[in-house]
């Protein structure tokens, strides 16, 4: 440090420096007084000029990832709650007791998410699912683990299937963040069901639900507002509608599916198609990518002389249908 810097006597005759050399009157100071000097004391405070700098703007709140949760038991909806809230990211809005009352909080909430279980008193989560997924994307989070349950709520819609005990509160959180986004999420139970139907080869048999799950209501219930879509069937009726014909009235004979010379993996997936699965669902299903489903597809139109999935599934199901384009 430069000698002149050390401070030089001041007037109340304090000692300077000893090692300080004595300077005359008429030293400069480093950093001029910015006005008149301000009476010494033990209370003064210097007043901080403004900053040159405009303030920068206000960073945005993040968006929170708005979930429902439905459980009958309150102990996992609270835990549910205090998990999922805790993240930055994530909000619980609303919790359930039972299928009607997660519809109607999900139509009340609009959810990014809806978590869902199986087995609950009065309406089941297999009776609400083909409602709720109408409104936002629902993961099966369950302590249910049978095979049949576990395709049942694929095909009608669960965007992913986690059983209780087989995930982390890590993984949970990032299976709801992937729901979210519209990536599948299984735990081991469901993997293995999805893994079981694909070296078989077949769909599983779709008898009577353990419990009667899928058939709690006999009656739809309150319809959403016009600009929510709705599946027209009621929470009772989730058996698949592609085994009826397409005319009134009508009964359809086994069509000859050989004369299309579809592959086993065509034949797989046509017959995912026709269970009303979307392609990411088929995706999920066979483990494969939707890039690989869209292949496939493409080349079951071309074998089945079709432009259209609808043409496509009548065609498979022994109906005619005509209707123009392509949606691969």
């Amino acid at each position: 440090m430069p000698d002149d810097v050390f401070p030089t006597p001041n007037h109340h005759g304090a000692t300077a420096h000893p090692h300080a050399p004595q300077h005359s009157a008429s030293h400069i100071p480093l950093t001029p007084a910015p006005g008149p000097a301000a009476h010494p004391g033990p209370q003064h405070t210097a007043i901080q000029s403004p900053s040159p700098f405009p303030p920068g703007p206000t960073a945005p709140a993040v968006e929170r990832l708005r979930v429902v949760v439905a459980d009958d038991n309150p102990v996992v909806r609270a835990g549910l709650g205090v998990l999922l809230s805790g993240r930055a990211d994530i909000q619980v809005v609303a919790e359930a007791a039972d299928g009607r009352e997660a519809y109607e909080k999900t139509l009340q909430h609009r959810p990014d998410v809806v978590l869902l279980d199986v087995r609950m008193p009065g309406v089941d989560g297999i009776s609400a699912l083909p409602h709720l997924v109408g409104i936002a994307p629902v993961l099966m989070l369950t302590y249910s683990r049978e095979s049949e349950i576990v395709h049942e709520a694929l095909r009608l819609g669960a965007g992913g299937y986690l059983v209780h005990g087989e995930f982390t509160a890590d993984q949970l959180v990032q299976a709801v963040r992937d729901t979210k986004d519209g990536r599948a999420n299984f735990t081991v139970t469901a993997a293995d069901a999805l893994l079981a139907h694909m070296r078989h080869g077949t769909p599983p048999h779709r008898g009577p639900l353990p419990e009667g799950l899928g058939s709690a209501l006999a009656t739809a219930p309150a319809p959403p507002p016009p600009h929510i879509a709705e599946p027209s069937e009621s929470l009772s009726q989730l058996q698949p509608v592609v085994g009826q014909s397409s005319v009134s009235g009508g009964s359809v004979s086994t069509p000859n599916r050989q004369q299309y010379g579809l592959s086993s993996r065509e034949v797989e997936v046509m017959d995912l198609i026709a269970s009303g699965m979307s392609n990411q669902q088929i995706a999920a299903t066979c483990f494969i990518s939707e890039k690989t489903v869209k292949n496939h597809i493409n080349r079951i139109f071309t074998k089945l002389h079709s432009a259209t999935r609808s043409e496509a599934i009548a065609r498979w199901l022994g109906t005619a249908s005509r209707t123009p384009g392509r949606q691969p």
